[in-house]
């Protein structure tokens, strides 16, 4: 007769036990307490269905997995896009009248952009989103979706080509060849 696997911790348990040292990792992996509170906040949302229903061995090594890369991604977005800090007092942001300029012309860019990812193909506009916004691979995206990694790619390719068609040339971001 096989002998009974042992018995596994229980959600709640895990939480208890990781959460302090799991923000103390993902606070020195960020260098912010607070973006660290939400990857770890996100992390326990992702791993705890797996964890109730005990499918994976060990939920310590698939949690601190995944909140590593939950940061990792966080940190990728940063440095793309990252947060003009605010000025020391708010009236000086409205009194540089270029830095205005630029804003409105940011927003503007920004609603072309959103138009366009509008009009595009519901496939195309889901494969451009995960790619760009979720820092996702195309093999990530292959399997979320489940479709072939061919296809990914093809889709990708074809969000591209339809926001460079729709889009002026100026508020294409264009750096090494490459487009979005």
């Amino acid at each position: 007769m096989p002998e009974d696997p042992p018995p596994r911790r229980d959600f709640a348990v895990l939480y208890r036990e990781t959460l302090g040292p799991l923000r103390r990792y993902l606070s020195r992996l960020l260098g912010n307490p607070t973006e660290a509170q939400d990857v770890a906040h996100d992390a326990y949302l992702r791993v705890y269905p797996s964890a109730q229903d005990r499918r994976i061995e060990k939920p310590e090594a698939v949690l601190y997995t995944t909140a590593r890369r939950l940061a990792i991604n966080r940190l990728k977005r940063r440095s793309i896009a990252p947060f003009a800090a605010s000025p020391a007092r708010p009236d000086a942001a409205a009194a540089d009248s270029a830095g205005v300029a630029r804003q409105v012309m940011a927003r503007q860019e920004l609603r072309l952009l959103e138009a366009a990812l509008a009009e595009l193909p519901e496939g195309c506009r889901t494969v451009l989103l995960l790619r760009k916004v979720e820092l996702l691979s195309h093999r990530e995206i292959a399997e979320r979706l489940g479709i072939a990694i061919s296809t990914v790619e093809k889709q990708h390719a074809r969000a591209l080509r339809l926001l460079r068609a729709a889009l002026p040339a100026e508020t294409v971001p264009a750096a090494e060849g490459k487009v979005l």
